[in-house]
């Protein structure tokens, strides 16, 4: 029913931003290809959708078109984002990362690591930054070519918006622009954080991933996606605006996995950059932590405090997207878990699957989360559980004692 429910609030939320660009741009006679006055909104939305997949590439690759279509002597009044100052300089860090992929696939496990957290910041900045000036500038100059108002003379003769002849007498002076741009900026902005969010998502599951080769082939596809929508859009942009749909309605229905996981990916690079955990000690009650898929109710990734109960019961709270009503879970007993120490992360598990992620911060202070709680111990876990069965088949690690024999 919930499933239900929100494919009716993604397609009145679509209907209520078409309908008026409908309206806007229709007309009886329009030609097939992408002169028609509608075109201009199949262009915003794969501009906007191949943007928000990738950030620094697609705001780079955006500017260096925009830079390369306009005429020498006009080059100085482009937007920030087209001058060589900006895209030139990104496009470069974006081969530096797929640089940094193709050669950390044959880096033993863990190498590449902080330059992954780097990457990862760098995703949030450009977001931010294609978000705050590159989608109202786009959705302001599809709103401009709508109406007439904008540079594209051919767009202003076709649109029935604009006035003519005698009835332009009471109405020229009226800019409608400023309507259209308070439907289409909005709307520009929520697609680019559901896809953006979903894009994201791609870089969280790199920094849970240990292993160079599943980063890259990650990579990969997040950026044949993006391919295939500039590509087809160049083709038709007809073709592209519909192959961005799917990836939106697509993104819409994983929204909530995407967002988990870009909590994750703040709350890491974060704890990593900032090294928080030599200043950090254990709540004597309640630590933050990240619940697995193991738990009745709870989402994975789910951000939210392992709580200990004046009985000595655990609980999880945590509250979905962070700010709605206060829910809670079950916990097993702790003396059916064990602290994981891993490479990068703190894990607490049990028998048979995983119930928890700890942030970076909690490394260090393992043995604290036992005297917390009452868990069972600590062991190795991940790559340092490989890394110690490695130096232990190689004859470096600690053996195990075995029994004498009987003379």
């Amino acid at each position: 029913m919930k499933r239900f429910v929100s494919v009716i609030a993604l397609c009145v939320g679509i209907a209520v931003i078409a309908l008026p660009l409908w309206a806007a741009t229709g007309s009886t006679t329009s030609a097939p290809s992408d002169r028609s006055p509608a075109a201009p909104i199949a262009v915003a939305i794969s501009t906007v959708t191949g943007i928000a997949i990738s950030p620094l590439l697609g705001t780079g690759v955006y500017g260096a078109y925009k830079y390369f279509k306009t005429p020498a002597v006009q080059r100085d009044s482009l937007p920030w984002y087209a001058r060589t100052a900006f895209w030139m300089p990104a496009l470069i860090i974006v081969g530096a990362c797929a640089a940094k992929d193709a050669f950390g696939a044959a880096l033993p496990p863990g190498w590449k690591k902080p330059l992954d957290v780097l990457e990862t910041i760098e995703n949030k900045a450009t977001g931010l930054i294609a978000a705050g000036a590159v989608v109202p500038f786009t959705m302001d100059a599809l709103s401009n070519m709508i109406l007439g108002t904008g540079d594209a003379s051919t767009a202003a003769l076709s649109s029935p918006l604009v006035p003519s002849g005698l009835a332009a007498i009471h109405v020229a002076a009226i800019d409608w622009s400023w309507l259209l741009n308070l439907l289409t900026v909005p709307f520009g902005l929520a697609v680019f954080v559901v896809v953006w969010m979903a894009s994201h998502a791609i870089n969280a599951l790199i920094l849970l991933s240990p292993w160079g080769a599943i980063d890259a082939a990650l990579k990969a596809a997040r950026t044949a996606v993006l391919g295939l929508i500039t590509l087809s859009a160049t083709l038709d942009p007809w073709i592209g605006a519909v192959l961005s749909l799917v990836v939106i309605v697509v993104a819409y229905f994983v929204a909530g996995w995407s967002f988990r996981l870009s909590v994750f990916a703040t709350v890491f690079c974060w704890d990593f950059l900032t090294l928080r955990r030599r200043r950090f000690t254990p709540a004597a009650d309640a630590n933050w932590m990240f619940a697995t898929s193991h738990f009745e109710n709870v989402p994975a990734r789910t951000y939210g405090r392992l709580v200990k109960r004046a009985d000595g019961a655990l609980s999880f709270s945590f509250r979905p997207w962070l700010f709605l009503p206060e829910r809670s879970a079950e916990v097993p007993p702790a003396r059916s878990l064990a602290v994981g120490r891993g490479l990068f992360f703190v894990m607490i598990d049990g028998e048979s699957a995983g119930h928890f992620f700890l942030p970076p911060r909690y490394r260090g202070h393992e043995d604290e989360l036992v005297a917390i709680y009452g868990f069972r111990g600590v062991r190795e876990a991940g790559l340092r559980k490989a890394w110690g069965w490695i130096k232990e088949t190689m004859g470096y690690g600690p053996r195990t004692a075995t029994a004498a024999s009987s003379p």
